[in-house]
């Protein structure tokens, strides 16, 4: 079912150029975001209708200017976890967790990015900061007909997109390749194509922001050099602060 529907077209991209309509839509209705806890009040807010303007979601999250102060707690890196590469096509099983599919550059360490929850948003939306260890990406993913929307908070990352392979066997195209700074953004869903996203430092860590709705519990992830797909469980390395082990302990704190 369907948690909300959108009134932008949502094929359409996302840059610092927004359609010049929407801003004299909102007037001076638009949104005052001084702190992380003034965009989490602002996007529940924004979601408790059934109609959503992707533009609004944006010009939010453009508009919160990131602070290590806001954050700091919810940024959790886990530098311990012995990981070797993830492929997708040689896996032993179709269901792999995505948060184990830190399967590019992985170093010596075996450091690993994970997806911190920082809210959930009327169960509309996950919101969660994503910590990238020097050298860490993503695999090439879908969203699961969710759209998705990224703030870089700390460092720089690559985004890479790629277009739906065609036919079984295929090798991905990439379409577009994007470096993010601090205060960046970005929006893609699945009618846009796919994409992997990158720190490509090999001495310095980066954070994103990113919100996904409606959330989800599994994607699709993708071999490069076949198209070849596998089904990735999406799961959490801490939430609301706290590190869990296991996601089925994720609570929301009653003052959230």
């Amino acid at each position: 079912m369907e948690v909300c529907k959108y009134i932008n077209n949502i094929g359409q991209d996302h840059d610092d150029d927004f359609d010049v309509k929407f801003y004299k839509e909102m007037g001076n209705n638009l949104p005052v975001v001084n702190s992380l806890d003034d965009l989490i009040k602002e996007l529940r807010l924004i979601f408790e209708s059934d109609k959503v303007n992707i533009d609004l979601v944006s010009y939010v999250m453009k508009s919160y200017k990131s602070c290590p102060a806001d954050w700091k707690k919810y940024a959790k890196f886990d530098r311990f976890s012995l990981l070797g590469r993830f492929d997708a096509e040689h896996s032993n099983s179709s269901i792999v967790t995505l948060e184990y599919l830190g399967d590019f550059s992985c170093d010596p360490l075996g450091k690993r990015y994970t997806r911190n929850l920082v809210d959930v948003g009327n169960g509309k939306y996950n919101l969660m900061a994503v910590c990238w260890g020097e050298g860490h990406g993503s695999a090439i993913h879908d969203h699961a007909n969710a759209h998705c929307f990224m703030k870089m908070l700390q460092g720089s990352l690559e985004e890479i997109r790629f277009a739906w392979p065609k036919t079984q066997g295929e090798q991905l195209k990439e379409i577009g390749r994007t470096r993010l700074e601090v205060n960046d953004c970005a929006y893609i869903n699945d009618s846009i194509g796919l994409h992997r996203v990158e720190n490509v430092s090999s001495v310095d860590t980066a954070i994103s922001l990113h919100l996904y709705c409606p959330p989800y519990s599994k994607c699709s992830v993708f071999n490069q050099n076949t198209g070849n797909k596998s089904t990735a469980n999406v799961t959490f390395y801490s939430a609301f602060g706290k590190r869990i082990r296991d996601n089925k302990e994720i609570v929301e704190p009653e003052d959230n």
